[in-house]
């Protein structure tokens, strides 16, 4: 039997899974559009083509009865839900019912109050499908389900931890559970590397005084969001900061003793601004490289990366997401071109949200006792306003520690709904999951997620009696 993969408790489900989609003749694979989903669905289609099962792969940013409807409508008889399904498991479980099809889901969200034989999801298994595990992760472990003979799908578990870390599921600056044993396999296998290293996004591909710049995890006084503060704090350093070339370097580029010499610096410099030793701990952590992806590129570093990702499905290119996800292990991909297609989404996506956060900025936001919240209306896509709104968190009048909702219309007659918390908010009992779905569905619409990041949609002109809903649960849920 092949093996389960990473993570014993989910094996024997994992096999009962893989076992099912091999008696399948052909299988329609359906998978979210966010950095998590685009990787769930590129290790599932490399498994299955590796196992030779014929399938189709289509996208959805957010599944619904209409969606689950149409995939109904097809011939397909069994359909492998990725990064979604478990939300959905009363719609699916009735067209499962009707013989429609047979589902096999591979998720990590919160199910809903019904079941499925073929249901792979680490909530099921009392493990953290927030922090231990994404929905790439339970893939991935689908995956190591479907090996065949003389195969070895561990090289995947790169792509998932792309997804794990484009769904923010680190803890103080790693990856922990399974996840953690996903990354084992990982380096086991070559395809990963991993170090302890300042945790500021772009070491690859940003010059280095921007990285520094744009460093928001952890803010650091007189650096963020200050150019010449970050240029005269490289300027005291004994390292080169342009090429001979008069191109900026990057982090990448330097040599270890360089890096140190920074991560040195900068350590003194945080102590000497009293900052505290939770924040400054917060600057360092493990670093998770792509070793077969090319030095300096987005695709080595698995932030970037699932940044890229991000950037291309929020505009309706799942399928170049997808082409750069699968160019790396499998002939499936068809790389060439889409990486620079994908290249130009981000330098969009980065505009965009670059735009968005300034009018939230501009406008601020509303404060109810629990939660506070913003209405973007049509002037930021409905796709990006759940990034934007975890981006604003911490700047001048929105709070740290206090839930967002975000609102942005995403037709005439519906609004979308995405609310941010934090860590320490779910440790004190904060689930939005359970907060977006109870509250969306007091006024006609439908959600959910986990309990630290989640979403709705909701009919437009109930977004009033909404707030009203979501600030009591939430009140409720932190007393």
């Amino acid at each position: 039997m092949a093996s389960a993969g990473p993570v014993p408790v989910l094996a024997e489900r994992a096999v009962a899974c893989a076992d099912r989609l091999r008696d399948a003749e052909e299988v329609l694979l359906a998978s979210h559009i966010d950095a998590d989903g685009l990787t769930s669905a590129a290790v599932a289609a490399a498994a299955l083509e590796r196992a030779g099962i014929p399938f189709e792969t289509v996208f959805s940013k957010q599944l619904d009865a209409d969606e689950i409807a149409a995939i109904a409508a097809t011939d397909y008889e069994t359909v492998l839900f990725t990064d979604f399904g478990s939300g959905q498991l009363d719609i699916i479980a009735e067209h499962e019912a009707a013989g429609d099809f047979t589902p096999v889901i591979a998720d990590h969200h919160q199910p809903a109050d019904a079941d499925t034989e073929h249901h792979l999801n680490p909530l099921l298994f009392d493990l953290d499908g927030s922090s231990e595990l994404s929905g790439a992760g339970a893939a991935y472990v689908l995956a190591r389900a479907l090996e065949v003979d003389g195969g070895d799908n561990r090289d995947l578990a790169a792509l998932a931890v792309v997804g794990a870390v484009g769904d923010m599921q680190t803890t103080d600056g790693e990856l922990v559970g399974a996840n953690d044993r996903i990354v084992a396999e990982g380096v086991e296998a070559g395809v990963l590397e991993t170090a302890t290293d300042l945790s500021m996004y772009g070491k690859q591909t940003r010059p280095l005084p921007k990285m520094l710049e744009y460093a928001s995890d952890t803010r650091i006084p007189g650096i963020t969001n200050n150019e010449n503060g970050a240029l005269r704090f490289l300027d005291g350093l004994d390292v080169e900061l342009q090429t001979d070339a008069g191109e900026w370097r990057c982090w990448v580029d330097l040599t270890e003793d360089e890096q140190s010499t920074v991560s040195n610096a900068l350590f003194r410099y945080v102590v000497d601004k009293k900052l505290p030793s939770r924040k400054i701990d917060r600057l360092f952590g493990t670093s998770y490289v792509l070793a077969n992806e090319t030095e300096g590129s987005e695709l080595r570093d698995v932030s970037e990366f699932s940044t890229l990702l991000n950037a291309t499905a929020r505009y309706e290119r799942a399928d170049v997401g997808l082409a750069v996800c699968l160019g790396n292990v499998t002939d499936l991909g068809g790389r060439e071109g889409a990486l620079e297609r994908a290249r130009e989404l981000l330098g969009n996506h980065r505009r965009n949200l670059s735009q968005g956060l300034q009018l939230v900025k501009r406008e601020g936001v509303t404060k109810e006792d629990n939660v506070q919240w913003f209405h973007a209306e049509d002037r930021i896509r409905e796709t990006i306003v759940g990034i934007v709104a975890g981006m604003a968190v911490g700047a001048n009048g929105i709070e740290r520690g206090t839930p967002i909702v975000a609102f942005a219309d995403k037709n005439d007659e519906e609004v979308k709904v995405s609310a941010r918390g934090t860590p320490s908010l779910t440790r004190q009992g904060l689930d939005l999951s359970v907060a977006m779905r109870e509250a969306s569905q007091a006024v006609g619409g439908d959600g959910g997620g986990h309990n630290v990041a989640a979403g709705a949609t909701i009919p437009k002109g109930a977004e009033e009696e909404f707030v009203v809903q979501v600030n009591e649960i939430v009140g409720e849920q932190l007393e």
